[in-house]
C-alpha cells in the first residue's frame, strides 16, 4: 500500500496554488494521473521520487516511510525502491544497451537479470548497440528496461509515450503492461491519451489546480455514468459536415472511418482533432469529448 498525504505550493501558469494528495493506492495496480497541463501531475511524481520535496505530510510505502515532515524523514532517491522513466529517455550515449542496463542493474544479486529484461522487452538483436542508433519506440524500451533493473516497488511514468506515433504507442503499451505483471509492480503513469488510459489503468485519479477532482476506474472517469455499456470506443474527430438541421461526424477509431449523425449543439462543441468516447444512449449512438 502507498499512502500519499501532502502539500506543495507550485508556481502555475497562473500564479501560485497548492497541491494538496491525501489517496492509498493498493499494491499491484496501475494509477493514471489525468487532468490539464500544469495541474501538478509530474510534481506529485517528482515528489514521490524525492526529487521535489513537500511543505508538509508524509508519504509511506509498505510501511516504510519514504518522507515525513514532522519526523524529519526524507530518503534519497536512490533509497526510495523507484524505477521512472521520463519523455526524454535519459540513456547513456556512450553505453550499448546491454551496458545501459548493468550499470541500472545489481548484478551480484540477480545475475541473470539483464538478460530477462533483453528478452521481455526484445532487446535482443539491439543489445550491443548505442542509443544514437535506435529508433524512438526502441530508445523507449531501453529506458523501460533500465527503470526496472533495480528491480523498484514503484514504477513512475511520465508520459513515456507521448512522442511516439500511434502504432509504436500500441506496442509499447503491451510492454508496460507485460513488464507490470510480470515484475509484480506498483505504477503511477501520467497521460493524456484516453485510449492508453482505458488500457493501462486499474484507476485514474483526475487532478486539477492541485486537487483531487475524481477517483474512478476510466470507464466511470470519462462516461460519467450517463452511457450505457451496450458499446464504448475511442476515436478522433477527423470531419464535421452539416447537412440540413444535423452534423455528420466522422470519427477514426483504430484504422476504421465510423460516421455519426448528431445535433447541431453537440456538433458545435467539437473540433477537428478532438478525442472523442463513441458509446450508446438507448441504443442510438452518441459521441462526448474526452
Amino acid at each position: 500500500m502507498i499512502e500519499i498525504k501532502i502539500s506543495k505550493l507550485l508556481q502555475g501558469a497562473e500564479g501560485t496554488f497548492s497541491l494538496d494528495i491525501d489517496e492509498c493506492i493498493p499494491p499491484g495496480q496501475i494509477i493514471t494521473l489525468y487532468g490539464s497541463s500544469g495541474a501538478g501531475k509530474t510534481s506529485l511524481l517528482r515528489i514521490i521520487a524525492g526529487l521535489i520535496n513537500p511543505d508538509i505530510g508524509h508519504i509511506k510505502v509498505n510501511e516504510q516511510t519514504w518522507f515525513d515532515k514532522t519526523q524529519g524523514i526524507n530518503l534519497k532517491p536512490g533509497k526510495r525502491s523507484i524505477g521512472m522513466v521520463f519523455q526524454d529517455y535519459a540513456l547513456f550515449p556512450n553505453m550499448t544497451v546491454r551496458k545501459n542496463l548493468i550499470y541500472a542493474c545489481d548484478t551480484s544479486r540477480d545475475p541473470e537479470l539483464v538478460d530477462r529484461l533483453i528478452e521481455v522487452v526484445e532487446l535482443k538483436q539491439l543489445e550491443n548497440r548505442r542509443p544514437n542508433t535506435l529508433s524512438g519506440g526502441q530508445q523507449q524500451r531501453v529506458a523501460l528496461a533500465r527503470a526496472l533493473a533495480g528491480r523498484p516497488k514503484l514504477l513512475l511514468l511520465d508520459e513515456p509515450l507521448s512522442a511516439l506515433d500511434a502504432e509504436m504507442r500500441k506496442k509499447l503499451q503491451d510492454y508496460i503492461l507485460a513488464v507490470h505483471r510480470q515484475f509484480d509492480l506498483t505504477t503511477i503513469l501520467v497521460s493524456h491519451d484516453a485510449g492508453e488510459i482505458f488500457k493501462l489503468s486499474d484507476r485514474v485519479i483526475h487532478l486539477e489546480d492541485g486537487k483531487v477532482v475524481n477517483n474512478n476506474t476510466a470507464v466511470e472517469m470519462f462516461s460519467q455514468r450517463h452511457l450505457s455499456g451496450k458499446f464504448q470506443f475511442i476515436g478522433e474527430v477527423l470531419e464535421i459536415a452539416t447537412e440540413d438541421v444535423v452534423s455528420v461526424i466522422a470519427v477514426l477509431i483504430d484504422n476504421h472511418l465510423v460516421k455519426i449523425i448528431v445535433d447541431e449543439q453537440t456538433a458545435a462543441g467539437l473540433s477537428l482533432g478532438d478525442r472523442v468516447l463513441v458509446a450508446s444512449k438507448a441504443f442510438n449512438p452518441v459521441i462526448k469529448k474526452i
